[in-house]
């Protein structure tokens, strides 16, 4: 996903400069390309570097596992940040993340979300590609919807997955591969099997949009699962076309949803 963003600046003539997390960023992503390297925990550091690049808007894009609190080892700046805004250990990723944010808010900096960037990756409703859902997976979106909405409402996860309505798991710090993985092992006779994503109630669109691309759908068919239902124009699709087509040989349906729509998923 940093490299989609880089690419669009690039079309667009944009300026553009990276601020490449150790232990988070792929080095191949930021490899001849304006960036200088940080660590997660370094705030002090990052305001330093931003400024010096001459940035005023931020998009948050790409994959982050949170860290512990030794590990994130806060520097003196981080440190009064947390104590001005009343960091608590026991948020969620959204609570989190809207702290982080007004932290750089208050430095003068703009955040700008990746779906107002990444517009052709925005995917609307409807299924993508060939294979279609039947009326027990739809049903099973359903249900998905009202756990997730759940899960949702208290900051914990974006996902589950739903066969034939048995919950066999939610989305909790392993991410949603990792959900994915898990489950393959609980399925129950019977098909069927739906991984359903979508963004938290509460969610800040700026940041931690549900993204999902050709590995969430070969991992899906990799578990014995059928499908994938994502929320409409609320969900980053990597590589669209690909995903259509990888998920059509692997007979994986991906359709997009309204979550508010109870009668047609």
């Amino acid at each position: 996903m940093p490299g989609h963003v880089v690419a669009v600046c690039k079309a667009q003539k944009r300026d553009y400069f990276i601020l490449a997390v150790k232990g988070l960023t792929d080095p191949s992503i930021v490899k001849g390309e304006p960036h200088a390297w940080t660590r997660l925990g370094a705030g002090g550091r990052h305001m330093k570097l931003l400024k010096e690049a001459g940035v005023e808007e931020l998009v948050l894009i790409g994959p982050a596992k949170r860290p512990t609190l030794a590990a994130f080892r806060p520097d003196a700046y981080t440190l009064k940040a947390m104590a001005r805004v009343g960091y608590k250990a026991t948020l969620g990723d959204d609570g989190i993340l809207r702290l982080v944010m007004g932290v750089f808010e208050d430095e003068g900096f703009r955040f700008v979300g990746a779906d107002t960037i990444l517009t052709d990756l925005l995917a609307g409703a409807g299924v993508m590609g060939e294979v279609q859902p039947d009326d027990e997976d739809r049903d099973d979106i359903r249900r998905g919807v009202e756990v997730v909405q759940g899960l949702g409402n208290l900051d914990v996860g974006q996902a589950a997955v739903i066969q034939r309505g048995i919950v066999l798991g939610v989305e909790a710090s392993e991410g949603t591969d990792g959900l994915i993985a898990r489950t393959g092992p609980l399925r129950r006779d019977g098909g069927g099997g739906v991984l359903v994503k979508l963004t938290k109630p509460q969610q800040d669109r700026r940041a931690d949009l549900p993204t999902i691309g050709t590995a969430t759908v070969e991992g899906v068919a990799k578990a014995g699962h059928v499908g994938i239902a994502f929320e409409a124009g609320a969900t980053l699709v990597v590589d669209p076309v690909r995903v259509a087509s990888r998920a059509d040989k692997l007979g994986v349906f991906v359709v997009g949803i309204d979550p508010g729509n109870r009668e047609e998923p």
